[in-house]
């Protein structure tokens, strides 16, 4: 078996000694053998970094890549990682920061700033974690601000739907989880079947949860500019208050409209 120094083992690998010494600490890559004062690789360390960068450049974050070298995932667990960066599915050109504001025609310190406030989420950690989503996310906002929009404003918002976006995101996961990823293992009849399952069944909840999100938050930003110019507020709901249908001034005066027109068609 063959045996290289740090350098030769970057060299091969195709990666910077950086690198190498950061998957070690990351606990990617295991400690080298000790000869004296030198340290030496051998070809299962040179392995492991081919793994890794194949896997980084599907679109694996670090964390994912050490379960799944680590064995941690099952059958079923490693096909729906696939299908999360997109495995299978339309393929998207990946893009760089910088490529996205080139492609954008926006600074890169705006990235950087929409990236720290949660309005922009890389899909990974990689080199590249943009995609044309979110090229197509960058020009709304771009059109946002020159709309009139502050940036400090659209900043300022987009902290506050980061922070509530967060529990429901993670809400929606557990009900995923809980309600059809474990049926699914539990009823198939082996580990393809469970993959193929999970990896169907996300297929449809992503689309349809986004949508449904999407369409729900239109329908209140809708709400709330009807209400401002009919010179009315619609007060925020009471996180503590019991859930209760329409229980704002909206949703009260589509009652009392759907009761006036029940009364004209009951007395013509």
């Amino acid at each position: 078996m063959s045996t290289y120094s740090v350098t030769e083992l970057a060299d091969r690998a195709g990666v910077t000694v950086d690198t190498v010494r950061y998957y070690q600490t990351r606990g990617l890559l295991p400690a080298p053998r000790r000869e004296g004062r030198r340290a030496r690789y051998d070809d299962h360390h040179l392995e492991r970094l081919e793994a890794i960068k194949a896997l980084k450049a599907r679109g694996y974050s670090l964390a994912l890549i050490q379960r799944t070298l680590e064995g941690e995932l099952d059958p079923a667990e490693q096909a729906l990682a696939g299908a999360l960066v997109g495995e299978g599915g339309e393929v998207e050109e990946p893009l760089s920061r910088t490529a996205l504001a080139e492609r954008a025609d926006v600074p890169e310190s705006l990235l950087e700033a929409l990236e720290r406030e949660g309005l922009l989420v890389p899909r990974s950690d990689g080199e590249a974690p943009y995609t044309s989503a979110d090229l197509a996310a960058v020009r709304a906002g771009s059109a946002l601000l020159q709309a009139g929009l502050p940036l400090s404003e659209l900043l300022a918002l987009a902290r506050e739907h980061d922070q509530a976006v967060r529990a429901t995101a993670a809400r929606a996961v557990d009900l995923f989880a809980r309600f059809v990823r474990d049926p699914a293992l539990g009823e198939a009849q082996d580990d393809q079947e469970a993959a193929e399952r999970v990896v169907e069944a996300l297929g449809a909840a992503l689309p349809a949860t986004s949508a449904l999100v999407a369409h729900h938050f239109q329908r209140r930003v809708l709400a709330q500019a009807r209400a401002r110019l009919e010179g009315r507020a619609l007060s925020p709901p009471d996180p503590d208050a019991e859930p209760a249908a329409g229980r704002d001034a909206d949703a009260q005066e589509h009652r009392e409209h759907r009761e006036h027109q029940g009364h004209r068609e009951r007395h013509g």
